[in-house]
């Protein structure tokens, strides 16, 4: 007896579908209407076309207000509207329930990344590194909400590790799958951030990403720049960065050629970062004539300031610059405080040409005339 109720249970739930709550209200309509006319006298108002199905509405659901004037006026129609009162909480609770179920799923299978996204224009990182992803995304949300898609290896997450975020899904499995990473909607991402864990791992995943979205935006960290060359041959339009700069990896995802313009900032090139101290001479004057001075003069740009109280990057052109601060600016070479007074005091006369006139100027780099 007791294996028979177990194979019943069980093939209960197995028929506990979205279609089984229809077909059970449909019984219970059907069948309660053809019971209301065999117990309600002829031409009861409660058995018309027109309104059983308002009085069985109310009565099963608190979708109606209630059933008004129509009621059942015997006994047995009450039984019977009693029959469907009960057949309204088995219907509503099998309904909930399967909604219920529903749900749980689709939150286990987002959680433990197997659900299928359908997102578009995000950010999708391939690789997780418990500390170092969670840096680099919120480097890429800093400024804006942004979506972020995470995708991680099988071993590295069992579950979201950024379940607490509203702006990031998981997607987890074999990331140079086509099928995990169509679950990633990389295809429709505006960019696609490679960060593995060494540089084989780098190239598989890049191969894989510029197979199924070639025009995507992508950035890869390597943790050697000589294996850069080996992923223009196989992606030409990815950025490669340095894997151990996490802010560069973000920036450069954040701002296509930034990395570049970092890089051209940092490394030796055509122009290089300096700093020169403000002499007691040029105290007082303010930021922006120094820049309006270094860049018509030197072709030069003035980065920030520090009066001594931290480095402040471009700040208002308004601001004092007072006698020993460090200006910090990018020019073709190295400026002596001399050649810093020379172009101010440039900019001083230059304020009383037009600009057609100080276009006609010539400008020489290493121009000595005092």
């Amino acid at each position: 007896m007791r294996l028979w109720l177990t194979r019943a249970l069980a093939r209960i739930r197995q028929r506990v579908t979205w279609a089984l709550p229809v077909e059970l209200l449909l019984f219970v309509f059907v069948s309660s209407w053809l019971l209301m006319v065999w117990a309600e006298p002829p031409g009861a108002a409660v058995v018309r076309a027109d309104a059983y199905w308002w009085w069985f509405a109310g009565t099963v659901t608190p979708a109606a207000a209630g059933p008004g004037d129509h009621y059942p006026t015997t006994t047995a129609g009450q039984f019977i509207g009693l029959y469907v009162i009960v057949g309204g909480i088995v219907t509503i609770t099998m309904l909930f329930t399967r909604l219920a179920r529903a749900i749980e799923k689709a939150k286990g299978l987002r959680m433990h990344g197997r659900a299928e996204l359908h997102t578009t224009g995000h950010t999708a990182v391939l690789g997780y590194i418990p500390g170092r992803t969670e840096r680099v995304i919120a480097e890429l949300t800093a400024e804006e909400p942004h979506q972020i898609v995470l995708c991680a290896w099988e071993e590295q997450t069992e579950q979201h590790p950024l379940g607490h975020r509203d702006d990031t899904r998981f997607v987890r499995g074999n990331l140079t799958d086509e099928e995990v990473l169509g679950r990633a909607a990389l295809d429709r991402a505006t960019t696609v951030v490679v960060d593995p864990r060494d540089d084989d791992e780098a190239l598989k995943v890049t191969v894989a990403a510029a197979y199924l979205a070639p025009e995507v935006h992508t950035v890869v960290a390597l943790h050697d720049m000589a294996h850069a060359r080996t992923v223009a041959r196989v992606a030409p339009g990815a950025r490669c960065v340095e894997w151990h700069s996490w802010r560069l990896l973000a920036a450069e995802a954040r701002d296509p050629g930034m990395s570049g313009v970092l890089s051209g900032l940092l490394g030796a090139g055509q122009r290089g970062t300096y700093s020169v101290r403000v002499p007691a001479s040029l105290a007082g004057r303010s930021y922006g004539h120094f820049q309006m001075a270094l860049g018509r003069w030197n072709a030069a740009t003035v980065l920030g300031l520090d009066t001594g109280a931290g480095v402040d990057l471009s700040p208002s052109w308004t601001t004092e610059v007072p006698r020993d601060a460090v200006l910090y600016y990018v020019a073709r070479r190295r400026l002596s405080t001399a050649d810093l007074e020379r172009h101010v005091e440039r900019a001083d006369r230059a304020l009383s040409f037009d600009d057609r006139e100080l276009l006609r100027t010539p400008w020489r780099e290493r121009d000595t005339d005092y």
